[in-house]
C-alpha cells in the first residue's frame, strides 16, 4: 500500500490527479528495475485506446451544448410548472430537474455548474434559505452519473468488459430510487421550515412549458430507446445527442455559429482531463495486476467470507473512504481489476457490482477534500465550502440508504436489465 500513501501524499500537495499517477508508476518501475519504462509509456497510451471512450466527449459536448443553447431553461421552467404550486416545490424542481438533465449529459459537474446556476438562483428569489438551496443542488447531482447515460458507467464497462448498454438500463430504478429519496428530506424539511407554496401557474403556462421542452425531452427517449432496441451502440447514442442538441440550439436561434468555437473548446478540455486521467489510471491498473494483487485480493476475501453481501459492504466502506479523496475514474479503473475476480467468484453480476461502485463513487463528489460537485456547487451558490458541508448532512441520509437498499436487493439494479436481455 506504499503506492497509495504516496498518492495521499502528492493529492494533499496539489499535484494533480494524473500526473500524480504516472508519478507513482513511474517511480515503482524505477525502484523495481525489472521492467522497462519504455512499456510505462505503452500502458499509457493503450489505456485510452478504447472505442467506447468515444463516448465520453461526446456526451460532454452534448452537455456543454444543452447548457448554451438554454435546453436547461425550457427543463427547469417544465418542472417548475409541474411542481412548483406545491408548498416547498422549489426544492421538488430542483431534483427533478436534475433528474431529467442526467438522462442526456451523463456528468455531475455539468450538472452542478450549467442547471445548479438556475436552481439555487429560482430557489433563493423565491425566498428559500442560500444554504438548503445549494445542499438540494449539490445532492442532486449525485444521481446525474446512475441515470443514463453516465460517463462514469461507461469507464466501468470499459475497464470490466461488462455491457455498457446494460449498465446503463442498471442505473434506471436506482436514479430513481436516489430522487425519490432526496424528496423525502427536503419534504422534512419544508415542513420543518413552513416554505410557502408557489403561484398559481394557468394552464394555458403549463402548456406552453410542456410544448417548449417537448423537443429537449426527446433526447433521452432517442439515447436510451436507441440503446435499448440495437439501433445505435452507447458510442453511437453520444454522437446522436450532439448532433440533435445542435440542431436544437441552431432551431430555437440560441446557438450562434461562433459560440460552436467555445463549446467544442470547454468541451474538448474538459474531456482530455477525464481520458488523462484514465489512461494514466491505466498504469497502475496494470502494475497492479502484473503484481497478481486482483488474485490475492481474490483469495483473501473468498477466505475471510464466501458471502457477497458482506463482500459488498466491505467495498462499499472502501469506496466511501477512497471517494474522499480521489475522482471516480482512477478509483474505478484502478479498484475493478482487483476485485472484479473475487466479485465474479462470489456470484455477483458484474452490472450490479458496477452500478454499486459508481453510486459510492458519486457520493464523493460532495464529500470533501475532493468533491468536485461540492466545490463547484458552493461557487456558484456564493457560499463557503464548510457552509454547504453542513447543509448537506441531512441529505447523506437518503444516499447511503439507497446505496444500501441496492447492495442488499440487486434486483434494484437488475430488473430492467433482464428485461431487456443484458442481464441473467
Amino acid at each position: 500500500m506504499t503506492w497509495f500513501a504516496g498518492l495521499l501524499i502528492l493529492f494533499g500537495l496539489s499535484v494533480p490527479i494524473a500526473v500524480g499517477l504516472i508519478a507513482i508508476g513511474l517511480g515503482f518501475l524505477t525502484f523495481d528495475g525489472r521492467i522497462d519504462q519504455l512499456i510505462a509509456a505503452q500502458r499509457v497510451a493503450t489505456g485510452i485506446d478504447n472505442f467506447a471512450l468515444t463516448a465520453i466527449p461526446f456526451f460532454l459536448l452534448a452537455a456543454e451544448l444543452m447548457n448554451r443553447t438554454g435546453i436547461t431553461d425550457r427543463i427547469f421552467h417544465l418542472a417548475n410548472c409541474l411542481l412548483g404550486r406545491v408548498p416547498g416545490g422549489l426544492g421538488y424542481v430542483n431534483v427533478g430537474a436534475s433528474m431529467l438533465f442526467a438522462s442526456m449529459s451523463g456528468s455531475a459537474v455539468a450538472d452542478a455548474v450549467g442547471l445548479g446556476r438556475i436552481e439555487i438562483r429560482a430557489m433563493t428569489q423565491a425566498g428559500y434559505d442560500r444554504d438548503f438551496s445549494a445542499a438540494v443542488t449539490a445532492a442532486s447531482t449525485t444521481i446525474a452519473p446512475i441515470l443514463p447515460p453516465s460517463i462514469s458507467l461507461i469507464i466501468f464497462g470499459v475497464t470490466s468488459g461488462a455491457s455498457i448498454g446494460g449498465l446503463f438500463l442498471g442505473g434506471i430504478l436506482p436514479g430513481l430510487l436516489m430522487g425519490l429519496a432526496l424528496m423525502v428530506v427536503i419534504y422534512l424539511h419544508v415542513r420543518r421550515r413552513n416554505y410557502p407554496p408557489g403561484p398559481k401557474i394557468p394552464g394555458r403556462e403549463i402548456l406552453c412549458a410542456a410544448a417548449g421542452a417537448f423537443w429537449p425531452l426527446m433526447m433521452p427517449v432517442i439515447i436510451v430507446g436507441g440503446i435499448w432496441t440495437g439501433i445505435f451502440t452507447p458510442t453511437e447514442a453520444g454522437a446522436c445527442a450532439v448532433l440533435y442538441a445542435l440542431a436544437l440550439g441552431l432551431a430555437y436561434g440560441t446557438l450562434k455559429w461562433g459560440d460552436i468555437v467555445s463549446t467544442l473548446f470547454e468541451s474538448a478540455l474538459a474531456s482530455a482531463n477525464i481520458l488523462f486521467i484514465i489512461a494514466a489510471s491505466a498504469l497502475i491498473a496494470w502494475l497492479l495486476t502484473m503484481g497478481q494483487v486482483p488474485l490475492h485480493f481474490a483469495a483473501v476475501i473468498l477466505d475471510l467470507s464466501p458471502n457477497p453481501y458482506v463482500f459488498l459492504l466491505f467495498l462499499n466502506l472502501l469506496l466511501l473512504v477512497l471517494g474522499c479523496f480521489m475522482a471516480a475514474a482512477p478509483v474505478i479503473i484502478m479498484v475493478t481489476p482487483i476485485i472484479l475476480p473475487a466479485a465474479v467468484a462470489m456470484g455477483l453480476d458484474p452490472i450490479h457490482l458496477g452500478v454499486v461502485m459508481v453510486l459510492n463513487l458519486m457520493i464523493g463528489l460532495i464529500t470533501p477534500p475532493v468533491g468536485l460537485c461540492l466545490f463547484a456547487v458552493a461557487e456558484v451558490a456564493s457560499i463557503s465550502p464548510l457552509r454547504l458541508i453542513r447543509a448537506l448532512l441531512p441529505f447523506f441520509v437518503p444516499l447511503l440508504a439507497s446505496l444500501l437498499l441496492i447492495t442488499l436487493f440487486p434486483g434494484l439494479v437488475l430488473f430492467v436489465p433482464r428485461l431487456f436481455g443484458f442481464a441473467n
